[in-house]
């Protein structure tokens, strides 16, 4: 009796189910046990997967093969997806700081034209993410898998203008609005009269 193609498993339904995502290796790491025989080898590898609209994700995966452990590293990262509020859809809408351990990262909002200015393991998380422009700056550990986590904490504590108008039952019109600008105004009109 011949098999039907596609019949009584997923496996070939779940390959691609998100062509969406983009991934990024971000570090590969070759470890060594040793045994009676001598030395067993594996490998271990850190991965970055995003949509470049906002949503952003890190996994690592060990196994005995490279191919399989950046296979084990990019499911655990689509599985812990983060969403970042982002302004313009280019940039983050504060500047903020994120901590793991002995990680210890600045992120600053930039204009329009800047860029990415950020090293290794945290470019790959802003253009993950689908960030344009932004300065960055890494000032504690400089081991991938902190620098990473501290970018991650700093982007989770990002706040947009309407979840912060909603948090305080305002509009958001109330929280842009700078409330120097209309009486400085005032004043230097007075101060000429």
């Amino acid at each position: 009796m011949a098999r039907e193609p596609n019949r009584g498993g997923r496996r070939d339904d779940r390959r691609d189910e998100n062509p969406e995502f983009a991934d990024r290796l971000v570090a590969i790491n070759r470890v060594s046990k040793t045994v009676k025989g001598g030395k067993r080898f594996g490998f271990a590898a850190l991965v970055v997967v995003g949509d470049q609209k906002g949503r952003v994700g890190f996994g690592k995966g060990k196994a005995k093969e490279v191919p399989e452990a950046i296979r084990k590293a990019t499911e655990q990262a689509r599985r812990g997806l983060v969403r970042v509020p982002l302004r313009e859809g280019r940039t983050l809408h504060h500047d903020m700081e994120g901590r793991h351990g002995a990680g210890r990262v600045v992120m600053r909002t930039a204009p329009a034209g800047t860029g990415i200015i950020a090293g290794g393991p945290m470019r790959a998380v802003f253009e993950m993410l689908g960030i344009q422009d932004i300065v960055a700056k890494s000032l504690g550990s400089q081991n991938p898998y902190n620098m990473i986590r501290a970018t991650m904490d700093g982007l989770k504590r990002e706040a947009s203008p309407r979840s912060v108008a909603q948090r305080r039952g305002k509009k958001v019109a109330d929280i842009l609005k700078r409330p120097d600008a209309p009486e400085a105004a005032e004043a230097a009109a007075d101060a000429e009269a």
